[in-house]
Order: structure tokens, then C-alpha cells, then sequence
């Protein structure tokens, strides 16, 4: 088994399987019918990417390996997302800063992995890069809805954004698998992504009127493992059916 491609996989898979579990428990709660549905059409389209992530890495791991317990039967030390993917669902304007900051990422992300000499990775990419456009669309629409509206929207969407900013310096903090991987020509190249991320944030929260250049970067390992208590009660509700009733088929 490669161990880097494998760890890789996950590392590229947890962001969106964590970020698309949050999203599916805002479903039926959403602050209209229209965008409850966006939000739920997201997390599908996240989780249908994790799936193809997923099941590469079950096939590169081998044996009874299947997408399914490389997806539910990891312990919490073995998830790799990023610390921002997994914080709460605290208010509207929390969930969209948290999309919108993830959307600046993924997006680049997404463009260099087209390029991946990995068949696999890049045919992944190039399948779910439409995807997140759209998203990024979606997310950057609301910041500006949320950040020129009204005094109370504001207000929230700067506390938003001062929490959930300080985390985004963990994308750009590579890992030696990922180091490894952008060596093989496999993996994304985390400076020319944090190029482009930083353009959309110089652009999309000055329109909005949020602060955030004085912002001080908290310091977030999610990708080596080290995650908030945030994780452990996301993946009770996750984990809870295939634990309960192992080797469960329909």
C-alpha cells in the first residue's frame, strides 16, 4: 500500500465529509425554503465527492477495505480535516463564513488537482470542480448579502468572521504527506492555492465591509490529527448506525 497516497486521500476527504456532515444537520432549518435546500444540495455534493476519495483509498489500503469503514470506523486521532470544517453550526452567519472559507480553498485546490498525475485524483477533481464553483458562488453572494445588510446581520457576520478566520492558516500549512504528494507531482502545490485563496478573501470581504486584517491566526494541527472536542460529538451522530450494527447492508 502507498501510505502517503492512502493518508493523502484522507487528508483530501475529511475536509468535505466533516464540512458536509455539519451541513446536513442544518436540513429543515435553514432561513427559507430556497436556502435550506442550497445548504442540503451541498452537503450531497460534498459527500458524493468524499465517496469517490473514499473509495480510491479503499482501494489503495486493500484488503476487506471499503469505502465505507474508511469513511465510519476511524478513530478520532485518524480523521485529517482542518479544525475550521469542524466548529459548530452557531448561527447563520456562522455557517456561511464557514462555507465561504472553505469555497476560497477547496475551489484552487480543485484546479490544481486537475492537473495531478494521479488519473484517479485528477479525474475527481475535474468532476467536482463545477460543483464547487457554484458553491463558491453561493457562499460569497450570502457574505455580501449578510455583510451590506442590515446592523444586526453585520454584527454577526464579523463575529463570524473573527472566530472562524483565525483557522484558515491550516490549509496552507503543509504536511509531509502533502509535501510528498506536490513532490510527486500527485498533490497541490498549498502556496499557489493560498495565492488564490487570498485574492477571493481580498475581494469578497471588503465588498461586504468586514474586518480582517488584524485578525491573529490560531495555531490548528486537524491535519496531523489533533482536533477540538468538536469532532468527538460529530462523529458520535456520524459513526452511531455503522457501530451500532456492524457489517449492516441494506
Amino acid at each position: 500500500m502507498n501510505d502517503n497516497l492512502y493518508r493523502y486521500l484522507l487528508i483530501l476527504g475529511d475536509n468535505s465529509m466533516i464540512l458536509g456532515q455539519r451541513l446536513s444537520e442544518l436540513c429543515g432549518h435553514g432561513p427559507n425554503l430556497e436556502t435550506d435546500i442550497a445548504l442540503t444540495n451541498i452537503s450531497l455534493d460534498l459527500f458524493g465527492q468524499v465517496r469517490s476519495y473514499m473509495q480510491y483509498a479503499a482501494k489503495i489500503k486493500g484488503g476487506e477495505t471499503t469505502e465505507d469503514s474508511v469513511a465510519y470506523l476511524r478513530s478520532e486521532r485518524d480523521y485529517y480535516n482542518t479544525i475550521l470544517v469542524e466548529q459548530e453550526n452557531t448561527d447563520f452567519a456562522y455557517v456561511i463564513a464557514r462555507q465561504f472559507f472553505f469555497d476560497a480553498f477547496h475551489k484552487p485546490l480543485l484546479e490544481q488537482l486537475m492537473n495531478s498525475k494521479d488519473e484517479t485524483i485528477s479525474a475527481i477533481a475535474a468532476k467536482s470542480i463545477k460543483e464547487s464553483k457554484y458553491h463558491l458562488r453561493f457562499s460569497s453572494e450570502w457574505m455580501r448579502r449578510l455583510g451590506d445588510g442590515t446592523e444586526e446581520s453585520h454584527s454577526r457576520l464579523q463575529n463570524a468572521v473573527n472566530d472562524l478566520y483565525a483557522y484558515c492558516m491550516e490549509f496552507f500549512q503543509e504536511t509531509e504527506v502533502e509535501k510528498n504528494m506536490k513532490e510527486n507531482g500527485i498533490g497541490a502545490d498549498l502556496e499557489l492555492v493560498k495565492v488564490s485563496f487570498l485574492k477571493t478573501i481580498n475581494e469578497v470581504l471588503p465588498q461586504a465591509g468586514i474586518e480582517y486584517k488584524d485578525i491573529k491566526f490560531r495555531y490548528a494541527n486537524g491535519k496531523q490529527g489533533m482536533h477540538s472536542e468538536k469532532l468527538g460529538y460529530i462523529l458520535s451522530d456520524f459513526q452511531y448506525i455503522q457501530r451500532a450494527y456492524p457489517n449492516m447492508t441494506w
